[in-house]
């Protein structure tokens, strides 16, 4: 019986290029996950606003793991998976959260600023957030509208490692994007969000699951850790981020055409092995 393909992706750096955030080397790979019964989880420290928006672009509609593995949202079509406590109905959602309210991490983020040199995303403009990530003004105002997780600038990094102490003994943790660092809850990361979404749809696929991810940055090593077939992109330069798994795979290339290329291959001998 054939198993469902799953494809957890990171998105800046990986599916979208980390300057222009385009997907357009990745359309090939695309155009086959839509052709096929493979399904695409958009993995990433990203809101759900900035997901939403670019699933409409892509022309998908599946699960989602959103800011950081705080939260994996389904569409409602998948009420038959979901009969377990623990998920939140919120049209046109059901939810699984396993990070903490945005409001208790800006609470303790008010209490570092005292201590640190350091501006979370709610502390800056729209704007602010437009020249630090290169996105035009709509799309750094739906970076802003967190729910779970905070990303920060921090003037001295050397305190980094103070940051992260004063953050376990809040029940929180510091995590490292493509871009910025994030303050997150301890109980999240993007595996554990990989994992509970893996176990869910396999119990309702006959054929069971073989599952795929792919990132570049550090918070997607639990990611990467969590299925069969990890692929490392390399950032925009072309060096890898220090990563050492059995069966681990390198793309050629960085961002959207790396990613199509490893995708494409990976399609390519699933099928040959199930045809």
């Amino acid at each position: 019986m054939k198993r469902r393909v799953l494809i957890f992706t990171d998105l800046d750096g990986s599916l979208l290029d980390h300057d222009s955030y385009s997907f357009e080397g990745a359309l090939p790979a695309l155009a086959r996950i839509k052709e096929s019964d493979v399904t695409l989880v958009l993995t990433t420290s990203k809101t759900r606003v900035e997901i939403e928006a670019l699933q409409t672009e892509l022309g998908i509609r599946d699960p989602f793991i959103a800011e950081n593995g705080a939260a994996i949202y389904f569409p409602a079509s998948y009420s038959d998976f979901l009969i377990e406590d623990g998920v939140a109905v919120r049209p046109p959602y059901l939810v699984i959260v396993l990070g903490r309210p945005y409001s208790e991490i800006r609470r303790f983020l008010d209490t570092l600023k005292r201590r640190f040199p350091v501006k979370g995303f709610g502390d800056l403009s729209t704007d602010d957030v437009a020249r630090l990530t290169g996105l035009p003004e709509e799309k750094a105002q739906w970076a802003r509208q967190r729910e779970y997780t905070e990303p920060f600038v921090l003037e001295d990094l050397d305190r980094l490692d103070e940051i992260d102490e004063w953050a376990k003994r809040e029940g929180l943790k510091v995590t490292a994007g493509g871009r910025f660092h994030h303050l997150i809850s301890a109980n999240q990361d993007k595996g554990l969000a990989v994992v509970k979404l893996k176990e869910i749809l396999a119990a309702h696929c006959p054929g069971g699951v073989v599952t795929v991810a792919l990132g570049d940055s550090p918070n997607d090593l639990m990611m990467l850790e969590s299925v069969d077939i990890p692929i490392l992109i390399p950032q925009s330069g072309g060096q890898y981020q220090e990563v050492s798994l059995p069966r681990l795979r390198k793309a050629g290339k960085p961002g959207s055409r790396g990613w199509n290329e490893s995708v494409e291959r990976v399609l390519d001998e699933l099928q040959k092995n199930t045809g």
